[in-house]
């Protein structure tokens, strides 16, 4: 096995300064709401309130800070307005979207990742669903945790009204681990590729998919999101990349050369049915808290094509899913590439994999496409 440097959390224990958030909502009771869950949850300080974008931009100037939960349909100045802006004038500060589920804000928010956001989170009772709002605070509190602690260790800090840079207590990290690499499986010939993401994960697979092209085999991609986005972010990786791609629907037949995305609210996985692999959508509990989830994906595909026929990616996200899986699968023969933490939005899922020693390779994200095309044509090295 060889080893590569990697870095790790904060340390337990240490004392950092509370995480600080701008909530900017139109409605007053959205924006009480999700101080009030924010400012219970702990080690987070609500720091300012607006009501548009507008207001956002005036507060940030005097009220540095390292969250933004930014609405997208408000007067005066939407979110997608000011978004920019808050990304040009205020680099390293995180910005989660809030929106309902309707196609449209599902557009809007994979539309301001592109523009720089880091995250988007869907509003209690905004769906068919009815997501609960301790669903919602759930999600609300782990993003603007894991954002947050992002911001506090980027080097970029919000500008102040008088143009000076505002001070800030970095988190306290211990010194970089070691993580020990696996040996690239022997004659390794694949025939299905697998990829699993999170926050940052729509930009990440956008420049992954990019540059991997078009494969004789199929691609199935578990990227955490709730109904309607998987849909709509199926839709612009079919326009972004001209590739053949959709939401996977139960009963599908897999084709080779075809993306298939985990829609939300449902586990994708594959089951073989003599030669023929046949999609299932399996609408049981989340697992690590995520529904659709990246594991049982994984597992489903180690049982249907074997695992040394499997190759996998696990790119940019919060938490540890896909890692469980990412380890069955190097166990069983197949092989792993991880996204490194520099051009990760939160190195989450891929440290979980690296760290559990079961990636082959952990890699920038500009090169996890060409690394998967080379592996999938049968050659290269891990």
């Amino acid at each position: 096995m060889t080893t590569a440097p990697a870095s790790g959390a904060a340390r337990e224990g240490t004392t950092e300064s509370p995480i600080r958030v701008l909530v900017v909502d139109d409605a007053l009771v959205i924006r009480g709401l999700i101080s009030r869950m924010l400012e219970a949850a702990g080690g987070i300080e609500v720091v300012a309130t607006a009501s548009d974008g507008r207001r956002a931009l005036q507060l940030l100037e005097r009220n540095p800070v390292d969250v933004v939960v930014l609405d997208i349909e408000m007067p005066v100045m939407d979110g997608l307005e000011a978004l920019p802006r808050i990304v040009a004038d205020h680099p390293g500060t995180q910005v989660v979207m809030a929106s309902t589920l309707t196609q449209r804000n599902a557009e809007i928010s994979l539309k301001a990742m592109e523009l720089g956001a880091a995250d988007y989170i869907a509003k209690p009772g905004s769906s068919g669903e009815l997501r609960s709002a301790d669903d919602f605070k759930r999600d609300l509190v782990d993003k603007v945790r894991a954002l947050g602690k992002v911001a506090k260790r980027r080097p970029n800090r919000p500008a102040t009204k008088s143009g000076e840079r505002a001070p800030r207590v970095a988190a306290v990290r211990p010194p970089p681990k070691e993580i020990k690499l696996r040996a690239a499986p022997a004659a390794f010939r694949p025939s299905v590729v697998a990829i699993g993401s999170s926050t940052g994960g729509p930009q990440a697979l956008f420049k992954v998919l990019g540059d991997l092209g078009r494969l004789e085999m199929p691609v199935f991609i578990t990227q955490h999101m709730p109904p309607t986005f998987t849909r709509i972010l199926a839709e612009h990786i079919a326009r972004s990349t001209g590739l053949s791609a959709g939401e996977a629907q139960d009963g599908e037949p897999v084709q080779a050369g075809r993306l298939y995305v985990a829609p939300g609210g449902k586990h994708l996985t594959v089951e073989a049915k003599g030669v023929q692999k046949v999609i299932r959508l399996d609408d049981g509990a989340p697992e690590n808290f995520c529904k659709p989830a990246v594991d049982p994906m994984l597992r489903s595909l180690i049982k249907a094509y074997g695992g040394n026929k499997v190759l996998c990616a696990i790119l940019t996200g919060m938490g540890s899913d896909g890692a469980k899986g990412a380890e069955q699968l190097a166990d069983a023969g197949g092989l792993v590439l991880a996204q490194d933490e520099a051009t990760s939005v939160v190195w989450g899922m891929p440290g979980a994999t690296a760290q559990r020693g079961a990636a082959h390779n952990v890699l920038p994200v500009g090169e996890i496409g060409a690394a998967l095309k080379r592996f999938a044509g049968g050659g290269g090295r891990a």
